[in-house]
């Protein structure tokens, strides 16, 4: 039976197939079939990547009138390729998802130079949009408190309320992406003051240790799931017993944003910002939180020296008798 990312995968390629020669479409399926069984791209960043892939060619195939070829490929020149990102800009796509688009699109002339397929040397020259220094916006302590103390409240089905605060104690409590914590197997269930082996972005592999609390919440859960739950399965299921899905925590960090008040900012992610940032306030050392958030680069990690910063002006701004 084909995996997640395989069927991924299948579906891109025929996707990419929409108006394409066989030569380019060949192109692209080894391209995908490369970067799921060699590469072991996660399926989402397939998926990502052929869907702007296929942005380009659509748009290629529209401004220059003619049809998707290998050698059409090679031959636009950076004109074409900057009149591409002005399109997105005009379409009001953001910065950073035309750089990654513009990564997706470089990685197949690599991929397509190396296993001699065809080439296009304008697209070295275009450079990604500069994209704005973001600060991660987390929750504050209480604020963080607050949402777990109510999700269970949101859910009339008890075992569901169980399970949807497992997970935001798991991302608040191990500074998990959602994709991290939804992608764990029953087996990985931890123990209390035990650790999780979390498969991350590029695949890379950390060792995160897990507070009783957690172990507690994600035991609870299990205890209330009324659905068979196999070693081998997801960890995390919904009403229907497959793999639950990111957008239902998604919607229940919604909900408790509109019920408690909560900034816009208050997503499944922005709990992850607060696991770093509340480390960092209590002392933690900054490499230590880059290996626990699994950052590739401690530059990614230093955000959030700004946003404790910020926190700290802010308490000062409020607290000093000179301030006001």
């Amino acid at each position: 039976m084909a995996g997640p990312a395989q069927t991924i995968e299948e579906d891109a390629a025929r996707d990419l197939r929409f108006a394409a020669r066989p030569d380019l479409a060949s192109a692209i399926e080894q391209w995908l079939s490369w970067l799921t069984h060699e590469r072991r791209s996660s399926a989402h960043t397939v998926d990502g990547y052929a869907r702007d892939l296929k942005d380009l060619l659509r748009f290629l195939e529209q401004y220059r009138g003619e049809t998707s070829t290998l050698a059409a490929f090679a031959t636009a020149d950076r004109n074409d390729f900057r009149a591409w990102m002005a399109d997105r800009n005009k379409r009001r796509l953001e910065p950073a998802s035309t750089a990654r688009a513009l990564s997706a699109v470089k990685n197949f002339v690599r991929f397509s130079v190396k296993r001699g397929l065809g080439q296009n040397m304008a697209l070295a020259a275009i450079r990604n949009p500069k994209l704005p220094r973001s600060v991660p916006k987390p929750l504050n302590a209480v604020e963080a408190d607050d949402a777990l103390e109510a999700v269970t409240d949101l859910h009339e089905t008890d075992w569901i309320g169980r399970r949807d605060l497992a997970v935001l104690t798991l991302l608040y409590g191990c500074g998990l992406r959602i994709s991290e914590a939804l992608g764990l197997a029953r087996r990985d269930a931890p123990k209390p003051n035990g650790t999780l082996r979390i498969r991350g972005k590029g695949n890379k592999t950390r060792v995160v240790p897990v507070l009783p609390v957690v172990a507690e919440a994600i035991d609870d859960y299990l205890k209330a799931l009324p659905i068979p739950c196999e070693p081998e399965g997801p960890l995390f299921l919904g009403a229907k017993g497959k793999r639950l899905s990111p957008r239902l925590v998604q919607l229940a960090m919604q909900k408790l944003r509109m019920q408690l008040n909560l900034p816009e900012t208050a997503t499944p992610h922005a709990l992850r910002h607060s696991f770093a940032t509340h480390l960092l306030a209590g002392g933690a050392d900054l490499r230590a939180i880059q290996e626990l958030l699994g950052h590739s680069s401690l530059s990614t990690t230093q955000r959030y020296t700004e946003v404790d910063a910020a926190q700290l002006l802010a308490v000062y701004n409020a607290a000093h008798p000179r301030a006001r």
